[in-house]
């Protein structure tokens, strides 16, 4: 690398490859640190489903779906609910101007890199109120080629850069403090500790044994290394028991690797950075204990459709709208009302085939690896589902199939027996509960909310050739047996909130002024800002926030970098 003081960037994950992409485009020579090894490039992203949130892009007009700038500012504020003067003040900011990027930028910007966008999905399909949370209508652009083509697109360019010697990585390069000038106030560097080599597969827990220490200087520091989902004592400790009590849930499954682990956040607030709405999180409430794990308590989430019948631990229906891929917050917030950490879904065998899609680019290999073949015969024309939806139902502990509805009542009270986490189910209320639901099935119409939202979903023909199953009784299991009972698990994946910073993503400071030379995006940054997403994420812009703040921050460093360089010549 060239001998002017780099940019260091800290974290190689998506934000940290987009920001080192944007500084290569202007020819700033940048350092990447990460205390993980090569294997682990692109860090979360690299797992995802890789959707995105766009706003009137080409492949929904082509779909048929109507969508605006202004229908989407609406769905993001209702359901971000911000509600904050000072805290909010730059997550309000970020918000247009991501919605905005969404519409205008975010299809260009990406498919400019060689990526192709597969299907337009409906997350988040709401709260079922037009001022409520929730998705008016399908944004969930998922790539052909999921989290891995998120994460090559970005990391390709940036690894010819380090070939050409712009960049440079440095991994196994764990920071534990920010330099800063005690004259100027300003990020000079970073200090910290050399472990020792570990050659783990992406996503397996490394060792934290010190062999060495450093210290770099740099011309700007960003701070891209991710959220505290990968640690649950630490999600525990920030729970909001207040808006999601009445008690902190004692069990999880973990949908992000142990290298999650938050501790950048400390760091930052020790430097002088400011850390805003940090009570505000997003973990899911579908979370199955991986058969097959990565790491350690590795949970999957099913992305479901809406026919699912959804219990609570002692038996009772989900209220409306609390229904199968609705409103995760609101869900999550019933289930710790509860005072247990886990649900039921009650489906068949049709239901899990057609509607039980899974978090991961290893769970999605049809997708991941672009076969249009296994997408074919697995998705559209299938009967049983994906090759890891049938794996998870022969092998998974959350798992329970049976032939008819008495054997699958039992034998959900035995896996809560073998657990001790909740308490024995009454038959005769489950029966009443499947028979109630069934009886709303008789017709075409109906007066149950989740049955008209089944029947809304089947109108978007994507959902209805591969999503949602045709309308049938549970009971009806001579054409749609066996019957299927999932344990819903929490599930930790997001923090909501972060270190503050302006629309430039450069770090605030407590009193408000711009912290000089410090820079931070992605998770640690609440996606942009220290919240971008308020209290509700609509999907896909977790990806999106990473890259839309990772961008931002490029391009603020290298015309500061390139500014103070041009104004000493």
């Amino acid at each position: 690398m060239e001998s002017r003081k780099p940019v260091i960037i800290i974290g190689h994950g998506l934000a940290g490859l987009v920001a080192a992409y944007e500084l290569s485009l202007r020819d700033v020579p940048t350092l990447i640190l990460d205390q993980e090894n090569a294997n682990n490039i692109g860090g979360q992203a690299f797992w995802s489903l890789g959707g995105l949130f766009m706003v009137n892009s080409a492949n929904q007009r082509r779909m048929g779906i109507k969508d605006s700038r202004e229908l989407a500012m609406a769905d993001w504020f209702n359901s971000a609910q911000f509600d904050r003067e000072k805290e909010d003040f730059w997550p309000r900011q970020w918000a247009e101007a991501f919605v905005n990027f969404a519409t205008d930028e975010f299809e260009s910007y990406v498919k400019g890199l060689g990526m192709g966008i597969f299907n337009v999905g409906w997350a988040e399909r709401g709260a079922g109120r037009a001022d409520g949370h929730g998705n008016s209508l399908p944004r969930f652009h998922m790539t052909w080629g999921t989290g891995p083509e998120v994460v090559r697109i970005f990391a390709e360019p940036v690894q010819k850069a380090a070939k050409k010697g712009l960049v440079e990585f440095k991994h196994r390069h764990q920071v534990d403090k920010l330099i800063v000038d005690d004259k100027t106030g300003r990020a000079v560097g970073v200090k910290g500790t050399i472990l020792e080599e570990d050659d783990a597969p992406r996503g397996v827990k490394s060792n934290r044994v010190p062999v060495g220490s450093f210290e770099i200087q740099g011309s700007a520091v960003l701070i891209a290394s991710g959220g505290i989902g990968g640690d649950p004592e630490l999600v525990k400790k920030s729970w909001p028991v207040d808006r999601l009590g009445p008690k902190v849930p004692e069990h999880f499954v973990l949908g992000v690797p142990a290298h999650v682990d938050g501790r950048m956040v400390a760091i930052s607030e020790e430097a002088g950075a400011s850390t805003i709405n940090k009570d505000r999180m997003w973990h899911y409430t579908e979370g199955l204990k991986n058969w097959n794990p990565v790491w350690e308590n590795h949970g999957i989430r099913v992305l479901p459709a809406p026919s699912s019948l959804w219990l609570d631990a002692t038996g009772k229906r989900l209220p409306p709208f609390l229904y199968p891929g609705t409103d995760t917050l609101a869900t999550l917030k019933y289930i710790c009302s509860t005072g247990y950490d886990y649900t039921w879904f009650i489906t068949d065998r049709s239901i899990v085939a057609k509607e039980f899609a899974l978090s991961g680019s290893e769970q999605n290999a049809d997708i991941t690896e672009k076969s249009i073949w296994g997408v074919l015969t697995q998705r559209v024309f299938g009967t049983k589902g994906t090759i890891p939806v049938q794996n998870f139902m022969k092998y998974g502990e959350d798992f329970v199939v049976r032939d008819n509805l008495d054997d699958l009542i039992e034998g959900m009270n035995e896996l809560a027996r073998m657990s001790g986490r909740g308490p024995e189910l009454d038959p005769a209320e489950v029966r009443k509960q499947v028979e109630l639901r069934d009886s709303q099935f008789m017709n075409t119409y109906s007066k149950d909310a989740q049955a008209m939202l089944i029947h809304n979903a089947r109108t978007y023909w994507s959902d209805k050739q591969t999503r949602v199953a045709p309308p049938h009784r549970l009971m009806d299991t001579k054409q749609h047996g066996p019957l299927v009972a999932v344990r819903m698990n929490l599930l930790t994946r997001k923090t909501l909130g972060g270190v503050e910073t302006n629309l430039q993503s450069n770090v605030i400071r407590p009193d408000g002024q711009p912290f000089p030379g410090l820079y931070a995006a992605g998770e640690i940054a609440g996606f942009g800002g220290g919240g971008v997403h308020g209290y509700n994420a609509l999907e896909g812009t977790f990806l999106g926030g990473c890259i839309f703040s990772g961008r931002a921050a490029g391009r603020a460093m290298a015309e500061e970098v390139i500014g103070s360089r041009s104004s000493k010549l």
